[in-house]
């Protein structure tokens, strides 16, 4: 060590380059072989169970999946179903140097959390991971993950964060139902896939769907029943219709169906609008998608207006949108209300400040700034999204707000060089959390405040740690529970820059 610390200096001296780079070739071969002594140590570690074991043991967390951990002799094991604080019999499943994996075989001591799931194939369908915990429960369980990735990625011992912001009502939250279809003992099935399958769990009633969807989405299944319009097979990639999607207004009762069909044209399709408009003679919206492909992605490229609009409406607060076959919206409405409004209160807009929505989708977030900022410039990289926005500023008659395709951490740059200066930013990225990019052009352009929505802890713990390490405060996180009995939960965090 003294040698490279003597050599290294000896070399910035003389400013010798070569030296240079062979010296770090050096350090890096150094780096490698304790990298590989560390692998090799690691490979020769015995681990203290081995699959189709049985063993007892207790739970002693949750991981962000809403598996149990337990720990033999600090070898940690996820179980689904398992709560802190229990105890019980498991058998393991799988194993790997790192962790393993077991499955819940017997409960000695349940957890004062524990209750019964009202949902009948709530163990083998993979919608929700928490019905088996209480809603108080659960929320404690989120405002733990919060802390926890906070103080262990972020390195933020200090930061205030909020109990959770739970639903009075956590039950049929959702606006949109989309399920695959599928044939069963000779009859026409829809569900969901149960768990690391694709096979359809026939399902008539989703608890966390609202009431609405389910019921549009069961009564078109016996309408194709009865017309027997062939399922889509994608072993064989035959058949006609794969998927059921259904929206529903919270807020205005517009109602959109969406039929995703293998091909265009198919025998009955004419008298399948016709009985649909028959029994549901209020529809807003019925449209045809057609997904030709070999793929699990659900929606193709095609889309026709079977029926009514091509859109139906829906408000948050009192800003109304514009919702497409293909918009992303946020799937609970009641709870988006209090995520906007926490972020809202933490932008703490008096009317002179410039906004700048980073990842601004449909401008839902961007809209919602505007009703008390002077002007807020949204920019997304989805060119359909930024459609949308357009559409819905336009809807609102809101005249503050300019939106632009592209990549935030290009844009924004370019939006400085124009001298478009923002005193709070908003970003609201997808669960990978910010480009490392965008970090750094914020900490460049440091506006006085930065409002993070983050759909998961762990990354807006990372991203934390970077923007406070270029100069900002994280002063408070408000967690808010936007999808209950999942393990999902979303934050807000207020961050300031610490000069200001």
């Amino acid at each position: 060590m003294l040698y490279l610390l003597t050599n290294y200096r000896l070399a910035l001296l003389k400013n010798n380059e070569n030296k240079l780079k062979n010296l770090c070739y050096f350090v890096k071969f150094c780096k490698g072989l304790v990298l590989e002594r560390k692998v090799r140590d690691l490979s020769k570690r015995v681990l203290p169970v081995e699959k189709n074991d049985f063993v007892d043991v207790e739970f002693v967390d949750l991981t962000h999946e809403g598996h149990g951990v337990a720990k033999i002799d600090g070898y940690p094991i996820f179980v689904p179903n398992g709560l802190p604080g229990e105890k019980a019999k498991i058998k393991v499943i799988k194993v790997s140097k790192g962790f393993g994996f077991g499955k819940l075989i017997e409960l000695y001591e349940e957890s004062s959390v524990r209750v019964d799931p009202i949902c009948s194939i709530y163990h083998q369908c993979g919608g929700c991971q928490l019905q088996h915990m209480s809603y108080e429960g659960q929320l404690q369980a989120k405002f733990n993950q919060v802390s926890e990735v906070m103080k262990r990625i972020g390195k933020l011992e200090n930061v205030t964060i909020h109990p959770v912001l739970g639903m009075s009502d956590p039950w049929n939250y959702r606006n949109k139902a989309q399920v695959p279809v599928g044939e069963r003992e000779g009859g026409l099935v829809v569900g969901f896939y149960q768990k690391s399958s694709h096979d359809i769990i026939p399902m008539e009633e989703c608890f966390i769907q609202g009431k609405e969807n389910d019921a549009l989405v069961q009564g078109i299944k016996d309408i194709c029943q009865e017309l027997r319009i062939q399922p889509y097979d994608e072993s064989e990639h035959k058949g006609i219709l794969r998927h059921i999607m259904s929206r529903y207004g919270h807020y205005t009762s517009e109602s959109m169906l969406v039929i995703v069909t293998k091909k265009a044209n198919f025998p009955q399709k004419e008298e399948l609008v016709k009985r649909i408009v028959e029994k549901y003679p209020t529809i807003t919206s019925i449209i045809q998608n057609v997904n030709n492909e070999k793929t699990n992605v659900i929606l193709g490229n095609q889309t026709f207006v079977l029926h009514g609009s091509e859109t139906i409406k829906d408000k948050i607060g009192d800003i109304t949108f514009e919702i497409s076959s293909r918009s992303f919206y946020q799937v609970n409405p009641v709870q988006t209300k209090v995520l906007y409004d926490k972020a809202l209160e933490y932008a703490n807009l008096n009317g002179n400040e410039t906004v700048i929505d980073a990842y601004c989708g449909i401008g839902s977030i961007s809209l919602f700034l505007a009703q008390k900022a002077k002007m807020v410039y949204g920019v997304e990289i989805v060119p359909e999204a930024i459609e949308d926005a357009k559409r819905n500023a336009a809807l609102n008659n809101m005249t503050n707000v300019e939106f632009e395709v592209g990549k935030a951490e290009e844009v924004i740059p370019n939006w400085y060089k124009q001298g478009i200066k923002s005193d709070v930013l908003v970003v609201d990225p997808p669960r990978k959390g910010c480009d490392e990019m965008l970090l750094q052009t914020i900490i460049a352009m440091k506006p006085k405040k930065v409002v993070y929505v983050s759909c998961n802890p762990s990354t807006l713990a990372r991203d934390l740690r970077i923007l406070e390490d270029g100069g900002y405060k994280t002063t408070e996180i408000q967690p808010v529970d936007m999808f209950p009995h999942t393990s999902h939960c979303e934050a807000v965090a207020k961050i300031e820059l610490k000069d200001n």
